[in-house]
C-alpha cells in the first residue's frame, strides 16, 4: 500500500510540474491585467518559471525518485499516471477560475505549444526514470 501511494504522489508532482508553466501560459493576458505589467513583462516572468520549473523539477523527481523506488521497476507507471492527475487539475482551475473576461483567452497557438508538450512530457518522464535506473548500476571489478 506504501508503494502505491509514493507512486501516485509521484504522478501527482508530474503533472504539477506540467501544470504550472502550461496555466501561467495559458493566462498571460490575465496575468498582464491584473498586474499592469506588459506582455513582455509577462513572458519574461513565463519563462523564468519555465526554466525553474524544469531545472527545479528534474532534480527533485530525480531524488524523489531515487528514494522511493529504490532499484524498482514500478516507478515506469508514473509515464502514464500523471494524465488523470493533469486532468483534474486542469478541470478544478477552470472551475474556479473561469474566464468571464473576452480579453483573457488565450491565443491560439498557445494550444499547439501545450499539446506539443503534452507529447513530449511522457518521453521526459520515461527519460527521467531510466537515467535513475542506470545510476543504481554499479561496474563490474576487472579481473
Amino acid at each position: 500500500m506504501k508503494c502505491f501511494l509514493k507512486l501516485n504522489a509521484v504522478a501527482c508532482v508530474y503533472a504539477l510540474l506540467i501544470l504550472i508553466p502550461f496555466e501561467i501560459l495559458a493566462n498571460v493576458y490575465r496575468i498582464s491585467r491584473l498586474t499592469n505589467w506588459d506582455i513582455e513583462k509577462v513572458n519574461l516572468f513565463t519563462e523564468v518559471i519555465l526554466m525553474f520549473d524544469i531545472i527545479g523539477g528534474t532534480i527533485l523527481m530525480f531524488f524523489l525518485t531515487r528514494k522511493w523506488f529504490n532499484r524498482r521497476n514500478v516507478k515506469y507507471w508514473t509515464t502514464i499516471l500523471w494524465i488523470p492527475y493533469l486532468v483534474l487539475f486542469f478541470y478544478i482551475i477552470a472551475s474556479l477560475y473561469p474566464i468571464t473576461y473576452g480579453g483573457d483567452v488565450p491565443n491560439p497557438a498557445t494550444g499547439f505549444i501545450i499539446i506539443g508538450g503534452l507529447i513530449v512530457y511522457p518521453f521526459y518522464i520515461l527519460v527521467l526514470n531510466f537515467v535513475e535506473t542506470l545510476s543504481h548500476v554499479q561496474p563490474t571489478e576487472n579481473r
